[in-house]
């Protein structure tokens, strides 16, 4: 007699993605749907033994950047490795369609300087098979992939599409120019795009200096979007923004994303982040700024991070405290023991700690020598250190001149020390703001950046850090409910974009699983890797204890190693709940 199931996990301990308390028992898969939950009698051709693991849902990551990884690679890595078995992409409003053959370059460099994935990786790894939105969509659909990837229609390439060279260079977008633009929008989100993405941060830059094409678009542009996707009558709109109603160069704030939902009625979802040195507290405004939507009966909700944005610098990395002086220049692209070597000598040392860097991105620059707030990362990472381990306290303690310390201290462990600057959410070297976003009721998890900042930021394994650190080995505060924070994880971001097929193990979803040995589960420090197309470079941050990731019923990892399964697929547009 033939096995009854395709595959069965026994005996674990089943956290279902509704925030429920745990249970016991099997989970049994058959064509690609969870087929029964409880204690099975029927055999799987393949069976799991879970007894002593936790048994989740998928992970759904919903901020990420893999729109040129996912053209050239059937493996979208690092989240793929942290127990992601759905992402969204097309996020901050850059991507790579519509896009005319004479504006590749253009989008390149818009990639290039917000998202930091080097412009040779690119050049080399987009196909370009496309020009249209659904045409970048019907080339994604002929791939394959470890997990499910589904898009949103990007702001930048829709306003260069329409203007050319008026829209990068940021130049208000006429009233035909708002038409075409979302004409372009709605046909996108017709084709399966789950929305629209636009940036409205300062930080956004080009990597010569100048403002992403979207950061200063005007409402009337905005409004004729979110109404185009409201005659679709679908779509998210996604949001990467400064601070609270802060009016920068005519920038304005939330109240006018207020205004834009009043009328279209699409579901907004904002970034939300502890971001001020000066006004530490400006998130609490956005807090109450959600709370009175709600009350309104607007759907805007906050896409938070369950740590910092962890910027990392390093030899080995983007970026150092030595970046853009003129005599690291002429060493930056040698392999790193050529590096070591020619930093080893004393009058290269003595160059270096005298010259002054250079970026055309202040913000990035006043960034790499804010040692009062720079921490060694260690392995295994900490993502929460005391103050008095910063750099500088350190180099104090040793009465050492700190920009000394750091020199140090980038050229020991071989060249591999990596220094950890939590660019948000730690201002009060705490995680209580962390939290309270966390625990918001108008929040999701999000911003982990997967595919984005290959260089500088490692935060795909933030699902990873939920479940580590806020919910088994926190010390400093309260440990988060772990039903919770899995829920958080699954079904939360899955609803919230329309993935009502998934976030559940329960019969008829998906069968995305994860099986995981939470006493082993671990975070190594971050690493580089030149895995990239044109040899390029990225950081990864591998994780012990994902026993199983289950994409679409099949075993995609086993403890962290590709099994050389490709079950994953583009999803189009909103999916509905099982009957």
């Amino acid at each position: 007699m033939g096995a009854a199931f395709d595959l069965v996990i026994r005996n674990g301990t089943i956290l279902d993605g509704s925030g429920d308390a745990a249970f016991d028992g099997d989970v049994a898969i058959s064509g690609g749907k969870i087929a029964a939950l409880g204690k099975i009698s029927g055999s799987g051709t393949e069976e799991i033994d879970a007894k002593g693991k936790l048994v989740t849902p998928g992970f759904v990551d919903i901020h990420t950047h893999y729109d040129g990884q996912a053209t050239w690679s059937n493996t979208l890595s690092p989240s793929s490795t942290h127990g992601v078995t759905s992402v969204v992409m097309g996020n901050c409003g850059v991507g790579f369609a519509p896009c005319r053959p004479d504006h590749h370059d253009m989008l390149l460099r818009v990639m290039e300087g917000v998202e930091e994935i080097p412009k040779p990786v690119l050049a080399e790894g987009v196909t370009w098979t496309w020009e249209s939105f659904p045409e970048y969509l019907d080339s994604l659909g002929r791939n394959h992939y470890d997990m499910d990837c589904a898009a949103l229609v990007p702001h930048a390439p829709v306003r260069v599409y329409v203007m050319g060279k008026r829209g990068a260079d940021r130049e208000p977008a006429t009233q035909q120019d708002a038409i075409r633009m979302s004409a372009l929008v709605k046909e996108g989100i017709e084709a399966g795009a789950l929305g629209f993405s636009t940036s409205r941060t300062m930080i956004h830059r080009l990597t010569d200096g100048s403002l992403a094409p979207t950061i200063t678009a005007g409402e009337e542009e905005l409004t004729a979007i979110a109404l185009a996707m409201k005659e679709a009558g679908k779509g998210v709109l996604q949001l990467t923004h400064d601070d609270y109603d802060v009016t920068q160069e005519g920038i304005t704030g939330l109240g006018m994303w207020r205004r834009i939902v009043e009328l279209s009625g699409r579901p907004l979802t904002v970034s939300l982040s502890q971001k001020s040195r000066m006004f530490t507290d400006k998130w609490r405004l956005s807090l109450k700024f959600l709370e009175d939507a709600h009350r309104d009966g607007l759907p805007i909700i906050a896409q938070v991070s369950n740590r910092t944005v962890g910027v990392l610098f390093g030899l080995e990395c983007e970026r150092n405290p030595f970046t853009g002086c003129p005599s690291f220049e002429r060493i930056q692209h040698l392999p790193l023991e050529q590096k070591l070597a020619e930093m080893r000598k004393p009058e290269m040392r003595a160059k270096l700690l005298s010259e002054e860097g250079f970026d055309p991105n202040p913000g990035k620059l006043t960034q790499l020598r804010r040692f009062e707030q720079m921490f060694l990362l260690g392995d295994p990472p900490n993502y929460a250190p005391p103050k008095d381990q910063n750099i500088a306290a350190l180099a104090a303690r040793r009465g050492i001149p700190v920009l000394e310390f750091a020199y140090d201290l980038l050229l020991a462990n071989d060249g591999h020390n990596i220094f950890y600057y939590p660019a948000t959410n730690y201002f009060d070297f705490n995680f209580e703001a962390v939290e309270t976003m966390m625990r918001h009721p108008h929040t999701i998890q999000g911003l982990g950046d997967g595919g984005a900042h290959v260089g500088t930021i490692c935060d795909a394994s933030l699902p990873t850090h939920m479940l580590t650190y806020w919910t088994r080995d926190r010390r400093d505060g309260e440990k988060l409910p772990l039903p919770w924070a899995v829920q958080e994880l699954t079904s939360k971001t899955a609803g919230f974009f329309g993935l009502n097929d998934r976030g559940y193990l329960k019969p008829g979803y998906r069968a995305d699983v994860n099986v995981i040995d939470y006493d082993r589960l671990h975070l190594h420090g971050p690493r580089a890797v030149y895995d990239l197309p044109a040899g390029g470079r990225r950081l990864i941050q591998k994780a012990d204890g994902y026993e199983a990731t289950i994409c679409n019923g099949q075993v995609t990892y086993r403890e962290g190693q590709h099994t050389g399964a490709l079950p994953g697929r583009l999803v189009r547009g909103t999916q509905a709940a099982p009957a």
